[in-house]
């Protein structure tokens, strides 16, 4: 016969043995699904006190998570969690749509970008004009305008 506690266990004779090496799993986090939910709240409801109680020590669940689900289902929320998990299925040609519309975005800026650009080049192209002209002027003597 061994007694156990705190990892450590009395062997036959009563002296301490080595704590177990294996370290126990941690505790995970249960999901249930909206069916589950459904279904334990419709048995639920349909209980007298004592009966609820026994139904949630069988289930291992609480009152308060009875409540949560209740507030659930009113809302309307348990049916929406009833669909398929995940993302809804993209249709290839939409996301392709979506691609080129940024891409038209992107090459529409760097259009008007390039439109200004030219602009400036222009503006700086006459004013340079102008001063060559003047200075060659300058240099005759003579006023051409």
């Amino acid at each position: 016969m061994s007694i156990t506690g705190e990892g450590r266990s009395l062997g036959p004779v009563g002296r301490m043995s080595d704590p177990d090496p294996e370290v126990p799993e941690r505790a995970k986090r249960r999901s249930y699904t909206a069916r589950y939910k459904l279904e334990v709240l419709a048995e639920y409801e349909g209980l007298d006190r004592d009966a609820k109680g026994s139904l949630l020590r069988r289930e291992g669940l609480y009152t308060s998570l009875i409540s949560e689900w209740r507030k659930q289902r009113d809302r309307g929320a348990l049916a929406a969690l009833a669909a398929k998990p995940g993302r809804q299925p993209v249709d290839p040609i939409e996301r392709e749509n979506v691609r080129l519309r940024r891409r038209v975005g992107r090459l529409e800026e760097e259009l008007g970008t390039a439109r200004r650009v030219i602009e400036v080049q222009g503006r700086l192209s006459a004013l340079l004009g102008e001063l060559a002209t003047d200075s060659a002027n300058a240099k005759t003597g003579g006023e051409a305008k």
